[in-house]
């Protein structure tokens, strides 16, 4: 499937890898839906993009924890292009506490947004993607495979989202709509900064090496090459493929080397 023409929602797109996807899939032609909290900023991307790209994008202020943001999302796509053919739900959070320590609203937090964020959204545009034919696509990650030490929250968030697109996936087997569930691996962008600690405030400062990681672009041109040849999964990084297959094969060895991994970050939750 080519992206040339396609009318497609992004959520999460004001910055990382929502907004490198908007880059990415402007290249190819689609014309855009941004969903954001961060209003200002979508405009100021929107602008950015008609100006680089023959193509359409329009900013959206939505908070995908809210239901009545995403059905307004889905309602001004249909009002300005009449129809939908991929969704991205990439709007998320992290977080970064021992289970322990921290207040359950972390984890509320955590669920409302990267997981019922993904199930709003994709409830409302489902019935005008199966008219198209199109695609639905969650931006997981490899946490959603492996729960990681310091983020009950985040993982127990992405298998949600896993298992949710996965039942999705099955449901629509006859029906022509594509389900990608994509998961990066540890990704250069501001998510660890604006990470939850135990008190739900954003910690400010990522705990890992940035500049060892896979850019968002990386990501982002990835992402848009399974969108097109309708992938099912896709898994990112060396790493991010060894942790799925060890998970598989070798879980509690895994578990002692996520362990050691988490435990020489910076300011270690691991003692």
């Amino acid at each position: 499937m080519s992206l040339n023409n396609k009318i497609v929602i992004i959520t999460g797109a004001s910055s990382g890898i929502g907004k490198a996807l908007a880059y990415e899939m402007a290249s190819r032609g689609a014309n855009l839906v941004l969903g954001a909290r961060q209003y200002v900023t979508l405009c100021e991307i929107t602008q950015d993009i008609e100006k680089r790209f023959q193509t359409k994008a329009i900013a959206v202020q939505c908070d995908v924890s809210v239901e009545e943001d995403c059905a307004f999302l889905i309602k001004q796509t249909l009002l300005t292009f009449g129809k939908i053919d991929v969704l991205v739900n990439n709007a998320g959070i992290s977080m970064r506490a021992l289970f322990n320590d921290l207040d359950l609203q972390v984890l509320k937090k955590l669920m409302d947004v990267n997981f019922w964020g993904t199930v709003y959204c994709t409830k409302y545009a489902l019935p005008e993607i199966l008219k198209t034919q199109g695609s639905v696509v969650g931006v997981s990650s490899i946490a959603g495979f492996k729960g990681l030490p310091g983020r009950t929250g985040y993982s127990a968030s992405k298998f949600a989202m896993n298992g949710f697109l996965d039942a999705l996936r099955v449901e629509n087997l006859k029906t022509g709509v594509h389900v990608l569930t994509a998961c990066p691996g540890f990704t250069a962008s501001n998510i660890r900064n604006t990470a939850l600690n135990k008190d739900a405030n954003q910690q400010g400062e990522s705990s890992l090496e940035e500049d060892k990681m896979m850019t968002a672009e990386e990501v982002a041109k990835a992402i848009a090459k399974a969108i097109e040849s309708r992938s099912r999964t896709l898994i990112l990084t060396g790493q991010g493929k060894l942790t799925v297959t060890l998970s598989k094969l070798f879980p509690a060895w895994l578990d002692k080397l996520v362990y050691n991994v988490f435990a020489k970050e910076k300011d270690p939750l691991l003692k």
